[in-house]
């Protein structure tokens, strides 16, 4: 698999491309928190299995009771698609969905792909109460590691993008694929967090940017399908240690819990302290 031009080529690259408010980091106690996720052999004992009925409870789980801290702030990429860095899909009609396979408005194009159910819960971390109304713009790479709107054969489709707001439970929910391992990064997606619906459909001001990391285990058995070339051989030429994102704590407040099969899908799940 070839990976997408310019795609994810780390910090150094992200920060000369992005508005400041979405590659500022959290330094200073990073957020246990996490979103749909990837783990590698190094990933700590607490890592659930890809295929457990029952997920171990992690940091950042729904499954976790309490508070959570803050996410940890990331990059959004080079191709965030929210009119920091070229296309705006946030105002589009059509953005607020929850089926992400499917492009949108002129476009017709339909990502393949292992399916993946996204669970978000966004929390107050200070409060420690779910945030209704709040609204999260999830997005990914295709199968083949393309971004929609950006990358070379996806440049005019929108799919695998798209916002929800968040019910009483704070909760939003996306279906989607299972995204590629292009070269460089660990297996990941992107996420904003707005105070509300009409403020991520005005591409307003950004709560929180970060990413979901996706654990070793079910990031080698879709890798093992076909529609995934070259995904495997990238997986193993990286790790969460390694990430120049999910590096610095080996992505332990980002990675989501993750259960299901290549037969029947997966389902992530992920608590997001804002």
């Amino acid at each position: 698999m070839t990976p997408p031009h310019e795609h994810d080529l780390g910090l150094v690259h992200d920060l000369g491309t992005l508005r400041r408010r979405n590659v500022l980091r959290l330094l200073a106690g990073a957020g246990l928190a996490a979103v749909a996720g990837c783990a590698t052999d190094d990933t700590p004992s607490s890592t659930p299995s890809a295929t457990t009925g029952t997920p171990t409870q992690s940091p950042g789980s729904t499954a976790s009771a309490g508070c959570v801290e803050k996410i940890s702030e990331e990059t959004a990429g080079p191709f965030p698609g929210d009119g920091t860095n070229g296309p705006n899909v946030l105002t589009e009609s059509g953005i607020v969905r929850s089926d992400l396979t499917r492009s949108f408005g002129s476009a017709s194009g339909v990502a393949e792909g292992v399916p993946l159910t996204v669970e978000l819960v966004v929390q107050d971390a200070t409060k420690c109460s779910p945030l209704q109304g709040a609204a999260v713009y999830v997005w990914h790479c295709d199968a083949q590691g393309r971004y929609s709107l950006y990358s070379e054969g996806a440049e005019n489709e929108n799919y695998l993008r798209g916002v929800q707001a968040a019910d009483a439970n704070g909760k939003v929910t996306f279906t989607t694929v299972f995204p590629a391992a292009y070269q460089g990064r660990w297996p990941h997606l992107h996420f904003e967090v707005y105070a509300s619906l009409s403020e991520a459909t005005a591409a307003g001001k950004i709560s929180a940017t970060s990413q979901l990391a996706l654990p070793t285990d079910a990031c080698e058995a879709v890798y093992a399908t076909s529609g995934y070339d070259g995904s495997a051989r990238n997986l193993s030429g990286t790790s969460l240690r390694d990430d120049n994102v999910f590096g610095e704590d080996e992505g332990v407040s980002q990675l989501a819990t993750v259960t299901g099969s290549v037969q029947d899908g997966y389902r992530a799940r992920l608590t997001v302290g804002v």
